[in-house]
């Protein structure tokens, strides 16, 4: 129990005019009299605000969150019996969300309801409670607070946003995905897999021929090819200390989840099979799976997945990666490198790509791609654009030195690089070297 701040106004005046009740014993014995009242008036409310109402309180909220929308939460509040209820209502909403709308004040009478609307915008993926939520609840005569808890509480899980991957980063990719959300059609004759036979157009190459049935039928037959499905594209995550990094108000980390998720959503519409392994201190295996179910298990299994301070081990994962994988897959590893990793990522990349087809993203700082556009205006610009110039070299040393093939790795900035993966994979469909 608290006062409240009608409390305190009476007894603020009823100090006043004790300075007024000492110009007369008559007005002091008045002003006592009328302090023993007030007392006893006060007493009274306390004991009445003890007996509760029976207040019932329902939470009614989404139960997946995309990160960074706003969305709404609903509050019943139902009064089931006693006296009627004056409230003060704060619910216990996530306190790293922000928040529109609370607290909010109200008032129910016996055997009816109250129902209230917020808003609230998750900033990062992960699970989330909502705690029962803060009530400061009238005394009869309002002169007091008695703080109450009301409702359960719920966890809702916050997944990365992808509506807006697919809206923004699929419109900035190759030209082979000149929309969002479009696919590449199959162009009939290429590809890998046999598809059906069929007369001869003008145009066909003479490979595509096929001689037996050409004579059986007396007139020339192709064969029509489609591009190879049934492949298998997993990602081997890179969950340790150096994607915590960030340019901007994303992370390297939650660049590399989008980047992942588009391309895996690209890959499930290709008709292959997606799947992951998450090294560091959260090591994660998530088998390939096809389809929208594959997509939706990605999803669900990375929702929650956060970097930590923990140095990981390229041989490590790599080993760990083989011993899932039995069939020939595209393995898309995603990771920050530095000079001291050249001796474990090369071992490592030549495991998997004895029997694997391997890229390697390496993620760049985008400050450093601002440094050297920005103009030298100073020395220090100079000395900052030097420096910079320096890194990048020894940066790019040290990616030679890695010994991958051309194509085996992309170094770009984390923004592009949901770009770059579409690009590349799609070109390997094309080819046919998966």
């Amino acid at each position: 129990m608290k006062p409240s701040r009608r409390l305190i106004a009476l007894l603020l005046v009823w100090t006043v005019l004790g300075f007024i009740a000492g110009l007369s014993r008559l007005l002091v014995l008045a002003w006592w009299w009328l302090g023993a009242g007030l007392l006893l008036l006060g007493l009274i409310d306390a004991l009445l605000g003890l007996r509760r109402p029976t207040l019932r309180l329902e939470r009614q909220l989404a139960p997946i969150w995309p990160v960074g929308h706003w969305g709404d939460v609903t509050l019943l509040l139902h009064h089931e019996g006693g006296r009627a209820a004056r409230l003060q209502l704060f619910d216990g909403y996530p306190t790293d969300w922000e928040l529109q709308g609370l607290p909010h004040s109200t008032r129910v009478s016996a055997g009816r309801f109250m129902q209230y609307r917020y808003r609230v915008r998750p900033l990062a993926r992960g699970a989330a409670d909502f705690q029962p939520a803060h009530g400061l609840l009238a005394s009869p005569l309002q002169l007091w607070w008695r703080s109450i808890r009301l409702g359960e509480t719920q966890t809702v899980r916050v997944f990365p946003d992808f509506s807006r991957i697919l809206g923004h980063t699929l419109t900035a990719t190759d030209r082979r995905l000149p929309t969002a959300g479009s696919l590449r059609k199959r162009r009939r004759g290429e590809g890998t897999d046999f598809r059906q036979l069929r007369e001869y157009r003008q145009g066909d190459s003479m490979r595509a021929i096929d001689w037996k049935a050409t004579a059986r039928h007396f007139k020339p037959i192709s064969r029509e090819y489609q591009e190879e499905r049934d492949q298998q594209v997993v990602f081997l995550l890179d969950c340790g200390r150096r994607m915590l990094a960030r340019d901007d108000d994303t992370s390297h980390f939650d660049h590399a989840l989008n980047a992942l998720l588009t391309l895996a959503w690209v890959a499930q519409k290709q008709g292959d099979a997606v799947g992951l392994l998450s090294f560091g201190a959260d090591v994660r295996w998530l088998a390939p799976q096809k389809g929208r179910v594959g997509l939706d298990r990605l999803i669900a299994g990375i929702y929650d997945l956060q970097a930590s301070e923990y140095a990981p081990d390229h041989v490590e994962a790599a080993q760990l990666l083989l011993s899932h994988l039995k069939r020939r897959a595209f393995i898309v590893l995603i990771t920050n490198l530095r000079d001291e990793d050249d001796v474990s990522m090369r071992t490592a990349y030549r495991l998997m790509s004895g029997k694997h087809l391997v890229l390697c993203a390496n993620l760049r700082e985008t400050a450093l791609d601002a440094v050297q556009r920005a103009p030298v205006h100073s020395f220090q610009d100079a000395i900052r654009l030097a420096a910079t110039s320096h890194y990048l070299n020894q940066r790019q040393d040290a990616i030679r030195q890695l010994g991958m093939p051309v194509g085996a790795l992309v170094d770009v900035t984390p923004p592009q690089l949901a770009a770059a993966l579409t690009d590349r994979y799609l070109a390997i469909k094309e080819s046919g070297a998966l």
